[in-house]
């Protein structure tokens, strides 16, 4: 359910390709949907970003990549954070979804799933091991805020679950 659709001219696509989530390297910033807006102006590109949560320390790692991303083909870009509309795990892409599952943290269900499955332990997250949805929750708070910890009851791997925001 995307609230406000993107607006990035084409030709700085393929440099806002560049830059990672710090949180999560094998995601870029179009991969999560941050980037609500880029557009070049007078010379210099504008580039609006949406942060996961409110109070996110990755964004101003975000803000000075997509700054050094410009200026490496010799751009100058500014980046303004836009709170509004708040960023949701909806907006993260198809590519975002799988590249989070294969590099072991399984990708967001839907909300009211995600709340059966953190509250009341249903058992839908799909190990992103083995495939088994024998998965348990360990704790409600993983590697970051926005993940949860859970374990694999048939390999025994513990991993990360993004949690719906």
């Amino acid at each position: 359910m995307i609230l406000k659709k993107q607006l990035i001219e084409k030709e700085l696509i393929s440099v806002l390709k560049t830059v990672s989530d710090p949180e999560i390297p094998v995601l870029t910033i179009l991969d999560m949907g941050v980037v609500r807006e880029a557009r070049e102006v007078n010379g210099i590109v504008k580039v609006n970003i949406t942060p996961t949560y409110s109070g996110c320390p990755a964004m101003d790692v975000i803000e000075d990549d997509i700054i050094k991303a410009f200026d490496d083909v010799g751009k100058k870009a500014t980046v303004e954070l836009i709170l509004s509309p708040a960023w949701t795990t909806d907006w993260i892409t198809l590519e975002g979804r799988k590249a989070l599952e294969d590099y072991g943290v399984a990708p967001p269900l839907n909300p009211t799933a995600d709340k059966e499955v953190l509250l009341e332990e249903k058992r839908m997250v799909t190990c992103p091991n083995c495939k088994s949805t024998k998965t348990v929750v360990v704790s409600q708070f993983g590697s970051t805020a926005c993940k949860a910890l859970f374990k694999c009851e048939d390999c025994k791997e513990p991993f990360d679950y993004f949690k719906c925001l």
